[in-house]
């Protein structure tokens, strides 16, 4: 074996490196992306059930009116709304506009921060 090969990690545990900030909002960009996707389906068969007639709307009413449907709707919310939020940093990155580590920093608490500022809207209009 060569000597550069003997240095490499033999166990890299992911939970003790500290990403920056930036990483952190990235990685999160693509955990809701899959989740998000994951939830089409069940949003579909709301959709398809709400539309058999007006006994099936109803019923589906009154399931999304529980206070777990409405947890859950939050947390789908609060999915989209860092997505979008951490898409459009990404979208300003590809276009060189806070391309540095200062800036880089910057975008990913502004994302967190409108994330947190979203919810709390989004969770007022949900459970008041």
């Amino acid at each position: 074996m060569t000597e550069k090969s003997n240095k490499r990690p033999k166990n890299l545990d992911l939970l003790h490196i500290h990403l920056p900030i930036g990483g952190f909002v990235s990685i999160l960009h693509r955990v809701t992306g899959v989740l998000l996707v994951l939830a089409l389906p069940f949003a579909f068969l709301l959709l398809q059930q709400s539309l058999q007639g007006p006994e099936d709307f109803a019923k589906v009413v009154a399931l999304l009116s529980s206070l777990p449907a409405r947890a859950l709707l939050l947390f789908v919310t609060i999915l989209l709304i860092h997505h979008f939020l951490a898409g459009v940093r990404h979208l300003l990155l590809d276009l060189d506009v806070g391309i540095g580590r200062s800036g880089g920093q910057l975008g990913a608490w502004l994302v967190l921060g409108g994330v947190l500022g979203a919810t709390l809207i989004a969770g007022g209009c949900l459970f008041l």
